[in-house]
């Protein structure tokens, strides 16, 4: 059996004829570039906007931009500081730095990954002007008890919800929470479009003004610019394939959490096998991502037993040579480090079948088996 990572194609059969009849509409009337006057642009933010439990929803041309343009939105730049989770993707970090702020990083949460409260404390000092807590694999961030720092200290919070579309807690969805949230639409997201796209969702009334001016030149009407802003604007396109998948989101993350209890079922017993725990809310799995000592053996293990498997994300930012310049050691986030040698991302989507984890599970499970063995016969020698 062959079990792919993901396969983005296994939902075409459902949604194809639509986007195509949606692709034809923009071709015949050449409205390619979506901005605020697009059909179909229109028609997601608001879509989309009400999916969130929020006011606003402004569509941009992918998820690093939505979070460059919350930053340049909320003036934080040069002189400002940025408080971030050390595992999570350098986009994250880019968009800090693409507006001349400074990165500070602060160590995870050793059962859940996302980013440490407390962590977060010892991070603050008077030049902190907002947290981006990542809600890394479809798990939320501790966001309740972020919210009520941010509040003692009177600094912004920004969701990094790239891959957390529909995670929820008490009845309030990712992106609804703090000031700000950037969402990814990245093919192999929850909700992908056929290309790059993302969206800045906001409750703030003047942010979403001033997001939407920024987005598009610095203008609200043509050849009128109140602003130094930029082209982030989002394809009508992309647009149209988002309208279509948007009403299957909901039952496509109950797939993926059916997929992922039916994985903690059959790896719940073996002992060489660190899960994901929940601390709160309902996650939507956007990965699948367990520990396990013997990472590198296990990936080729798996691999040659037509199995794909992915590492999200290898190495902690600021060992990386990009974050080099920032100042920071081995051993100075000693949590992440050890998490993120062991972790390994499982097959997820939506379309995934049962006997498809089942062979996943008993792969690794014979795999640890083996292991153990190994272990085992070299303490008798």
């Amino acid at each position: 059996m062959q079990v792919s990572f993901v396969d983005i194609t296994k939902n075409y059969p459902d949604i194809r004829d639509n986007i195509h009849r949606k692709f034809e509409d923009i071709i015949d009337t050449a409205h390619f570039v979506g901005s605020a006057n697009g059909k179909y642009t229109q028609m997601f933010e608001s879509q989309f906007a009400h999916f969130c439990g929020a006011k606003h929803a402004i569509t941009v041309k992918n998820g690093t931009a939505a979070l460059e343009i919350i930053l340049r939105a909320m003036d934080i730049g040069a002189g400002d500081e940025v408080i971030v989770p050390v595992n999570t993707f350098i986009a994250t970090v880019e968009a800090i730095a693409a507006v001349g702020a400074q990165i500070v990083f602060a160590d995870i949460d050793d059962q859940t990954y996302v980013i440490d409260v407390d962590a977060v404390k010892a991070r603050i000092t008077e030049r902190t002007r907002a947290i981006i807590p990542v809600h890394l694999y479809g798990q939320l961030a501790p966001m309740h008890d972020l919210l009520s720092i941010a509040s003692q200290h009177g600094i912004r919070v920004i969701e990094d919800a790239c891959q957390a579309h529909g995670a929820e807690d008490d009845s309030k969805r990712a992106g609804s929470f703090g000031d700000a949230a950037a969402f990814s639409f990245y093919p192999g997201k929850n909700l992908g479009a056929w290309g790059e796209g993302g969206a800045v969702i906001t409750n703030d009334d003047q942010l979403a003004k001033k997001i939407s001016i920024l987005r598009d030149h610095g203008s609200a009407r043509k050849y009128e610019h109140e602003l130094i802003g930029g082209n982030f604007r989002l394809d009508e396109f992309q647009s149209a394939v988002l309208t279509v998948k948007l009403p299957y989101l909901n039952t496509w993350n109950e797939q993926r959490r059916r997929n992922a209890a039916f994985y903690m079922e059959l790896l719940g017993s073996n002992p060489a096998v660190t899960l994901p725990v929940v601390k709160q809310g309902m996650p939507v799995w956007h990965l699948f991502v367990v520990r396990i000592q013997n990472r590198i053996e296990l990936i080729d293990y798996l691999s040659k037993h037509d199995i794909q498997t992915g590492v999200h994300y290898p190495t902690p930012l600021h060992l990386t040579r990009a974050c080099e310049g920032l100042g920071y050691h081995a051993g100075d986030f000693p949590i992440a480090e050890k998490v993120q040698s062991e972790i390994v991302s499982l097959p997820m989507y939506p379309e995934l079948s049962k006997e498809e984890i089942k062979y996943v599970c008993r792969t690794i499970n014979a795999f640890t088996a083996l292991m153990g063995r190994k272990a085992q016969a070299r303490k008798q020698t």
